[in-house]
């Protein structure tokens, strides 16, 4: 946990931003892989830890702003707890840590919550994502389930979301570190992948690596040589000569914060010809965006500009063709860069999406209002704040499946060459992804210079193995 100070400073911003009512928090429960006691690994909810710091199962926890109190609901281990787990601190001690005075069982919650709806006060919730904290609101409000979404509070989520974007100096420094431990974590594999190996091997490496950090996974491993399938987490694949590797990975740090880097690289020692072209066209793209960052700055022009950066490379080694900025605009590139060039990031590697893309990403002036393919993936669009901290990852994913669809019906044949792009069929993908802080006067990147350029890459591909 952050000092004391810090959970008290956030829950008295939150509670300025709201006239009245109750704010409720629900924290996560446990999450049985096959029976209650065999779990997965446990997460609680980013907006409670935000807010109480306490990274413990079946809490909740409400904001009274009318009455100015802070109540935290759980239940402390009792001794057939204790023989199983240990000696712990109690919820009592833990509360005391996040400046919280009271402690009821938790139970009480709902007890709690009639007796706020009896006197007809507004119980503000967030949209739940969790299939037990969907049943609990829907029981406690009286609720359907599937209006749960929409009867949610949208100033309260305009007011979360306002403030976890604009990250603190404590936070700043554990994206910092969550960042460089990435590197480190990237850089070991780019000096230990070998022909012959498994994908599962490096994924295993990396997820070692992540908790002997401390920390864990801030995702599930994406490491491929199938780099064109965006979220690939197959592993089964043995690396061979000439192939790419595409490594996406992040440590989440103890105090969950994310990082996100991706590194792509050769299996061999070097690239080919025609990998460092399409290399050198997407670390261009990424250049480019991350030099816009800026206070002001929309990130959909971000996003564009880095799309006309691929076109005009990809015009230039003959895989489009016409007026790029035609192209872009049209969704023409869309067969080569199918996704956003960024997101927030936090907490959550991709920032607060639970609580809405369009409150996240967009503002009620600019709305993401498309259906184009590409675009409609873009996750961030708004102008950038200080504060903020996001990725740039652009890429370049040759999908046999999409070509065939486009041009069955020649779409954008006025911009794709689909001739050569032939030559390209089982090219795999290419993406490269470092996270940064907005800052005053532009951006800086978090965590640790990590290989970028072809020669850096081949530099250490050449004492691998």
């Amino acid at each position: 946990m952050f000092e004391k100070k810090v959970y008290l400073q956030r829950r008295a911003a939150l509670k300025s931003k709201i006239n009245s009512g109750i704010l409720l928090f629900l924290g996560n429960e446990e999450s049985p892989m096959n029976y209650k006691d065999n779990t997965y690994h446990f997460r609680q909810d980013s907006t409670f830890l935000y807010y109480f710091g306490i990274s413990e199962p079946s809490l909740g926890a409400i904001i009274d702003l009318d009455e100015d109190q802070s109540i935290l609901f759980g239940d402390e281990m009792g001794i057939d707890d204790i023989v199983w787990m240990g000696r712990q601190k109690t919820l009592e001690e833990k509360s005391l840590d996040a400046g919280l005075t009271k402690v009821l069982p938790f139970a009480q919650l709902n007890t709690y919550l009639k007796q706020y709806q009896d006197k007809n006060r507004e119980v503000h919730f967030l949209p739940p994502y969790r299939a037990e904290n969907k049943i609990k609101l829907a029981n406690w409000l009286n609720l359907p389930i599937d209006q749960l979404k929409e009867k949610a509070s949208l100033n309260f989520i305009k007011a979360v979301v306002a403030q976890r974007s604009v990250k603190s100096v404590e936070e700043i420094e554990e994206l910092d570190r969550a960042a460089a431990i990435s590197a480190d974590i990237h850089l070991m594999v780019m000096q230990q992948a070998k022909p012959g190996m498994y994908e599962r091997e490096l994924a295993a490496k990396i997820q070692a690596a992540a908790l002997a950090s401390g920390g864990n996974l801030a995702y599930p491993v994406i490491l491929t040589v199938r780099g064109e399938i965006l979220h690939n987490h197959y592993h089964g694949n043995q690396l061979q000569e000439g192939q790419l590797v595409l490594n996406d990975s992040g440590v989440e740090t103890a105090l969950g914060y994310a990082g996100d880097l991706t590194r792509t690289f050769p299996v061999g020692k070097k690239f080919s010809a025609g990998q460092k072209d399409v290399y050198d066209i997407v670390l261009n793209a990424y250049t480019h965006g991350k030099d816009m960052l800026a206070p002001g700055v929309r990130y959909l022009d971000v996003h564009l500009a880095s799309c006309k950066m691929l076109a005009q490379g990809l015009k230039d080694i003959g895989l489009m063709k016409g007026n790029v900025d035609d192209a872009v605009q049209a969704g023409a590139h869309a067969m080569f860069f199918q996704c956003g060039t960024g997101h927030m990031m936090g907490l959550d590697v991709h920032d607060m999406e639970d609580l809405g893309e369009q409150y996240v990403g967009y503002t009620d002036e600019l709305t993401k209002n498309t259906s184009q393919f590409g675009l409609k993936s873009l996750r961030l669009g708004k102008a950038l704040e200080a504060g903020y901290v996001l990725t740039v990852e652009p890429g370049v994913y040759i999908i046999p499946e999409l070509i065939d669809r486009w041009k069955a019906t020649n779409q954008f044949a006025e911009f794709i060459n689909y001739d050569k792009l032939e030559q390209f069929r089982n090219f795999s993908g290419i993406r490269v992804e470092d996270d940064f802080l907005v800052t005053e006067n532009g951006s800086r990147m978090l965590g640790k210079h990590l290989a970028l350029t072809t020669d850096e890459i081949e530099s250490i591909r050449s004492e691998a193995y």
